[in-house]
């Protein structure tokens, strides 16, 4: 009687004063490939989302699925809200070792899942949101995936070539790759309905590289004959350096709570050097049940050129490659430098110097620390996008491809 009383208070507890409850380490891939954008292109394609939970209590949360319009905005249509297959409410989790100390739990699930309760019928992209399973309008972390139901093959072609807008210097700056997609959609779709053919570069899922039916940019280039074939050109598609990696697994260089992204400590510009082959944006962490699978704070720290000017930002697989003030980096006598909490494991990361507002992607500078060079290595997911009038109107991938350039 004892023991069910002090169970019936801490849940009476956990209900009047809610837990706070973090996400760390949240990664989404497909069954497919772990280290890619996460894109279900087939029937037997699944969905992980795998995240640990620092909390006192095991968390009551649950996970909410939405289809998105092309500009990763849920959709409000109640067509698509996919009503009784959109929500997780059963999580398989488990305790992390007692070493860990700044998580408790660990969430591995997938999707759909065995039961049926999880779908995706409908192709484009979905966000997820972990949120409290009493206050759905509680969201303690989100992703996102492309689902693809795609019947429009395409032929895509890559070439080296050098923009000619204007004199770039250094030279490499001037260095692109042109990206050239056929298409030839059946009677069944409308060519002039055939709107946009989207491009992501590894990670890069909100900085894409887009080519619109009505460009005028003289980069980014729509062709049609009038029937049903179709081409979309990118011509201005850098393919930038291999990523800077901080590899964390090593316990015996890293076995303290506090260490350097590089063992060497100071980093600098890598403009003219080549770097060794990355995970193309990913991470890779410690299995979740090894007792060494801890956090720790990670300081990074780069010294530029006196020449280079402007606001320095962190970003790499730990942040989803996303700007904000979290990570814009500290300037410290003659260098700059910011610590993140990150769990043990490999992380592919770079340095872009912004001048102005972060948010404006033409104050990024991606290249002038990092490099630009031709034999880098990269992960190109290529979509093309219908706006599909069932439904109400919303937009649908009608064609996939992914290469892979060097």
């Amino acid at each position: 009687m004892k023991k069910l009383f002090v169970l019936l208070f801490i849940i009476q507890t956990s209900i009047i004063f809610p837990q706070e409850v973090v996400i760390k380490s949240l990664k989404t891939f497909s069954s497919k490939d772990a280290n890619s954008i996460p894109v279900l292109s087939s029937p037997r394609d699944l969905l992980t989302i795998d995240f640990d939970v620092q909390t006192e209590f095991s968390p009551n949360i649950n996970i909410i699925f939405k289809f998105c319009d092309k500009n990763w905005n849920p959709t409000d249509n109640l067509f698509l809200a996919n009503q009784g297959k959109n929500t997780a409410y059963t999580l398989n989790y488990f305790l992390l070792p007692t070493t860990v100390e700044e998580a408790k739990y660990h969430y591995t699930n997938t999707f759909p899942d065995k039961d049926g309760y999880v779908a995706f019928p409908y192709s484009g992209k979905w966000k997820f949101f972990v949120v409290n399973s009493q206050d759905p309008t509680k969201i303690f972390a989100e992703g996102k995936f492309f689902v693809v139901i795609a019947d429009v093959p395409l032929k895509v072609e890559t070439k080296r070539e050098t923009l000619d807008d204007k004199t770039y210097f250094p030279p490499q700056l001037g260095h692109v790759n042109w990206i050239v997609v056929d298409a030839a959609p059946k009677e069944d779709y409308f060519p002039f309905q055939v709107d946009e053919l989207e491009i992501v570069q590894n990670y890069l899922m909100d900085n894409s590289i887009r080519v619109l039916r009505n460009s005028t940019d003289q980069n980014r280039v729509f062709e049609w004959d009038g029937g049903n074939k179709i081409r979309f050109i990118a011509k201005d598609v850098r393919p930038g350096n291999e990523y800077r990696q901080t590899n964390l697994q090593n316990i015996n260089i890293y076995n303290s709570k506090n260490v350097k992204a590089q063992f060497d400590g100071m980093e600098y510009s890598r403009f003219l050097l080549l770097s060794k082959r990355d995970n193309n944006g990913s991470f890779t962490l410690q299995p979740p049940k090894d007792m060494y699978s801890t956090y720790m704070n990670v300081t990074f720290q780069v010294k530029p050129p006196e020449e280079i000017y402007g606001d320095i930002f962190l970003v790499g697989a730990f942040n989803d490659w996303q700007f904000s003030e979290k990570n814009k980096m500290n300037f410290n006598g003659d260098h700059f430098e910011l610590t993140l909490e990150l769990k043990r494991g490999v992380y592919d990361y770079q340095y872009v110097v912004v001048n102005g507002e972060y948010s404006d992607v033409t104050n990024q500078d991606w290249y002038i620390l990092e490099g630009n060079d031709w034999q880098t290595t990269n992960d190109y997911n290529i979509f093309l996008w219908y706006r599909d009038q069932e439904y109400g109107g919303y937009d649908r991938i009608i064609g996939y491809s992914k290469i892979q350039t060097r």
